[in-house]
């Protein structure tokens, strides 16, 4: 039995950055190697993106399921030792030209022929046994029964994605758009081998992810992963969801999720996802999120649920609307919703992104629910006595240098922060003198100022500190995940070979001794 520690270190890496041959990062030997990495470096949390399939703008918060995984994370050589694969097959492919960078729309035409001639070769294995035209796995019967209550839907859904070149459902042809009964059993019918391959990816996602998360959790490592509020509008769930979701006379999304003007957007974020209806929910019981929160748990230890402001109070735009600009504030589901969680699975493990414009009731939410929040570091030294900066930080809470959507500690100091800034960090830490002139400013090593940031994290009073992958290497604008606002050129940086050095591993592991951030030891009991 672990003995829970009063105070963490982890580090955030996507699956997506990890190194390896076919082009994305995936569930194979790099995975495994850095599981081993974090144990080295004396850390207890691994924090990875969504593992959902990414979607619009190769993003993993806009994906087609809630409840899918990423097909791209399926580690090949896996499949190969199975012998659904060979090793000529995959030396044909060609993955994109830059090791250290996900070509997507390279991804998406080589990826998939070899998933469909694994399932070809799969198909063939199961061909005949005890006298079935087919007899597939024990295994992978009892997933597709575990899974039934969403893997049924996504299969047909995708298959009618392919057989309608991968259009939005909501251009589909009316029966099916509308999910006439009979014409869906038809063209299941007509489709079976088409569904089969869907439901044969999730089967090869969930059996690879599960024995990579128990080598992890064998290793005194818990997964942290995070739980996007909203679905995509092009997505199973807005297909099948009907009154889950705000709709108008004509049963089309009414008004669609964003945020107003803030730290990142001038313009304000327009995501474009459809608008829970609350007060449905509240008729089900939350069932549905019931049900979310229950497969989330299946798959991560401690989950980030992002956005989490909108349970409070969230962003409301017309659909119609061109600009985030027009929304209002509506009120969420506030604390009913985490009251029915709660009451059907528990105590959650769940830490709560609780950034941009926080309103005294958000702080209430916060407090009410007893989640820890997050103060973000990079966010602490704009002016005044802000919540951010490490001496105002709780016990209950996350910290971190930046969030997935910021930049680097490198690049922030670099070509983001302000002369204003720059003067806070270095009196803050007293790399300069207060009020230093900016020629003092730039004669700052850029490395000592990373390292003062870093360490100002993992010295804070708060339980769990989490540094970025790329914070710990020092790199640049290149490890960059996000821009919020940007279409195109996000979620695409990898890690080159090596990077998980042992003296690395020593370095990460001393820094975070230093201030008492130790893995729980490990009881025989």
């Amino acid at each position: 039995m672990r003995e829970p520690s009063m105070r963490e270190s982890g580090i955030l890496m996507p699956v997506s950055s990890l190194p390896g041959p076919y082009g994305i990062g995936c569930f194979g030997q790099a995975a495994y190697k850095f599981v081993d990495f974090l144990a080295e470096a004396g850390q207890t949390i691994w924090q990875i993106l969504p593992l959902s399939p990414t979607g619009y703008g190769d993003s993993p918060y806009q994906s087609c399921s809630a409840f899918a995984g990423n097909p791209y994370f399926i580690d090949l050589d896996g499949l190969k030792a199975q012998g659904l694969l060979t090793a000529a097959q995959l030396a044909e492919v060609e993955f994109g030209e830059e090791e250290t960078v996900v070509d997507y729309g390279a991804l998406y035409t080589a990826r998939y022929p070899l998933l469909r001639a694994a399932y070809a070769a799969w198909q063939a294995q199961c061909a005949g046994q005890y006298g079935c035209a087919a007899y597939y796995p024990d295994d992978y019967y009892a997933f597709t029964l575990e899974n039934e209550g969403w893997l049924e839907d996504y299969a047909l859904y995708m298959a009618l994605k392919t057989a309608h070149k991968m259009a939005a459902w909501s251009a589909w042809p009316r029966e099916y758009r509308l999910r006439d009964r009979e014409a869906l059993a038809r063209f299941a019918r007509e489709n079976a081998e088409e569904i089969g391959f869907w439901k044969f990816l999730q089967y090869q996602f969930a059996r690879q992810w599960q024995a990579l998360k128990g080598y992890a959790n064998g290793k005194g490592i818990q997964i942290l992963g995070d739980l996007p509020i909203y679905v995509s509008a092009d997505s199973v769930d807005a297909w099948v969801g009907g009154r889950l979701f705000e709709l108008d006379a004509d049963g089309k999304f009414a008004r669609v999720a964003g945020c107003p003007p803030d730290y990142f957007s001038a313009e304000g974020q327009l995501w474009g996802n459809p608008l829970y209806d609350w007060a449905y929910h509240r008729e089900t019981g939350f069932a549905w999120w019931i049900k979310r929160v229950r497969h989330a748990l299946g798959i991560y230890d401690l989950i980030r649920i992002d956005h989490f402001r909108g349970f409070d109070t969230y962003w409301a735009i017309p659909a119609t609307s061109p600009t985030a600009r027009t929304g209002k504030w509506e009120i969420g589901p506030r604390m009913e919703l985490f009251h029915a969680l709660e009451s059907a699975l528990g105590q959650l493990p769940i830490i709560a992104e609780d950034l941009g414009e926080l309103t005294p009731s958000v702080r209430e939410l916060l407090a009410e629910s007893g989640f820890p929040g997050m103060k973000v570091l990079q966010f602490a030294f704009s002016g005044g006595d802000s919540e951010y900066l490490p001496h105002n930080h709780i016990q209950n809470c996350v910290v971190y240098p930046g969030t997935h959507d910021n930049t680097t500690l490198a690049d922030w100091w670099e070509n983001g922060a302000s002369p204003k800034e720059k003067q806070a960090v270095a009196a803050y830490f007293h790399l300069a003198a207060p009020k230093a002139t900016p020629k003092q400013i730039a004669a700052l090593d850029p490395d000592e100022v990373r390292l003062a940031l870093l360490r100002a994290a993992l010295g804070s009073t708060a339980a769990r500190a989490i540094i970025p992958m790329y914070d710990w290497l020092g790199l640049g604008a290149e490890a960059h995940l996000n821009t919020p606002g940007k279409l195109g050129g996000n979620w695409a940086w990898r890690a080159e070979e090596g990077f998980d050095a042992p003296a690395l591993a020593r370095t990460i592991r001393q820094e975070c001794e230093v201030y008492w951030r130790k893995p729980a030891q490990v009881s025989a009991d």
